[in-house]
C-alpha cells in the first residue's frame, strides 16, 4: 500500500511541477515587447544645443539626451528619433535637408507611441518674435512695449491662420499612418516670466511691456497645439503650470530654457538638459508610462 501511495504523490508532484514550468514558460513567452516609439518634431524635441550631439546627423543638431531619449531609457522603448532642429510642420511630409527623409516616413502601422513638439518654427514665429522684441528692447533701453506697439496681433494672427491648420494636418497624418498609436503633442515650456524681471534684461533684452506680450504669443501657440491635439484625438502635454518659474530669466540649475545672452548653450532660448529631462518626466506622467 505505501508504494502505490508514494507513486501517486510523485505523479501529482510531477504534474504540478510540469504545470508550473509550462505556466512560467508561458509567462516568459507573453512578456510584452518594448514600445515601438517614434519621436518627431523640432529643436525642442531634438534637444538642440544639449550635449552630447547625435553624430549620425549633424544637420539636425539632435542630442542623445533629448526628451525622447530620456523617455526611451526609462520605459525600455525601442526609439526611432527623427527630430530635427528648425523643423516646421511641413517637414513631416517634405525633406528638410538633402538626405533627410520626411519625418512621417519613420511612422508605420506597428508604431505604438509618437511624441512631437512642433509649430514654433512655422511662420518663423519664435525667431521673428524674439528678434523683433530683443531689437526693440535694446533700442528702447527696456522701456515701454515697442515690440507690441509695432507688431500688434501679427504673430498671433499667423498662428491662427497658418500654424493651427498645419498642426491639425500633421496630427491627422500621424493618425493615418499609425491608427493604433498613442500620440502626444507637447506644448512649449515658458520662455519668459509672466511679468518683467529687471535683473533679466542683460540675458533677455526685452522691454518691460513686451515680456507679457511675448508670453501671450507663446500662450497662443500652445493653445493652437492643444486644440489641434483635441481635434485629432491626440494627448496634449501641458507645461503651463509645470514650467512656471523655470523660464530663461531664472538661475542656472532652476531654468529649463537658456536665455538669449550669457547662457550655457550654443543654441539660446532652447531647453537645457534639465529642461529636456523635465519635459520627458511630465510627458511620461501625463501618459501614465515609465
Amino acid at each position: 500500500m505505501p508504494k502505490p501511495a508514494f507513486r501517486r504523490v510523485m505523479t501529482v508532484t510531477t504534474a504540478v511541477a510540469g504545470a508550473l514550468a509550462l505556466s512560467a514558460g508561458g509567462a516568459v513567452a507573453q512578456t510584452a515587447a518594448p514600445l515601438d516609439y517614434v519621436a518627431l518634431g523640432d529643436s525642442y524635441s531634438a534637444g538642440s544645443g544639449v550635449l552630447p550631439v547625435d553624430l549620425s546627423n549633424l544637420l539636425c543638431l539632435r542630442s542623445t539626451v533629448n526628451y525622447p531619449h530620456v523617455i526611451a531609457s526609462r520605459t525600455g522603448a525601442d526609439l526611432t528619433d527623427v527630430t530635427c532642429g528648425a523643423a516646421e510642420t511641413k517637414h513631416f511630409t517634405q525633406s528638410q535637408y538633402p538626405g533627410v527623409a520626411p519625418q512621417l516616413d519613420a511612422v508605420g502601422a506597428d508604431t505604438d507611441l509618437v511624441t512631437l513638439t512642433i509649430g514654433g518654427n512655422d511662420n518663423g514665429t519664435f525667431i521673428n518674435a524674439l528678434t523683433a522684441c530683443a531689437t526693440a528692447g535694446l533700442l528702447s533701453g527696456g522701456k515701454g512695449s515697442p515690440c507690441k506697439d509695432e507688431n500688434g496681433t501679427h504673430f498671433e494672427d499667423q498662428i491662427e491662420r497658418n500654424t493651427y491648420p498645419a498642426l491639425v494636418a500633421a496630427l491627422e497624418g500621424i493618425r493615418a499612418k499609425a491608427p493604433g498609436a498613442r500620440v502626444a503633442a507637447l506644448g512649449y515650456p515658458w520662455i519668459t516670466p509672466a511679468t518683467a524681471d529687471p535683473s533679466c534684461f542683460a540675458k533677455l533684452p526685452v522691454a518691460a511691456g513686451d515680456v507679457p506680450y511675448l508670453r501671450g504669443i507663446q500662450e497662443r501657440l500652445n493653445s493652437a497645439v492643444r486644440r489641434a491635439a483635441q481635434e485629432t484625438g491626440a494627448a496634449y502635454v501641458d507645461f503651463a503650470k509645470e514650467s512656471e518659474g523655470h523660464d530663461a530669466c531664472k538661475a542656472s540649475g532652476t531654468r529649463w530654457i537658456e536665455p538669449l545672452l550669457f547662457g550655457t548653450s550654443v543654441v539660446p532660448v532652447h531647453p537645457n538638459a534639465l529642461g529636456e529631462r523635465r519635459m520627458a518626466e511630465h510627458t511620461m506622467s501625463t501618459l501614465g508610462i515609465g
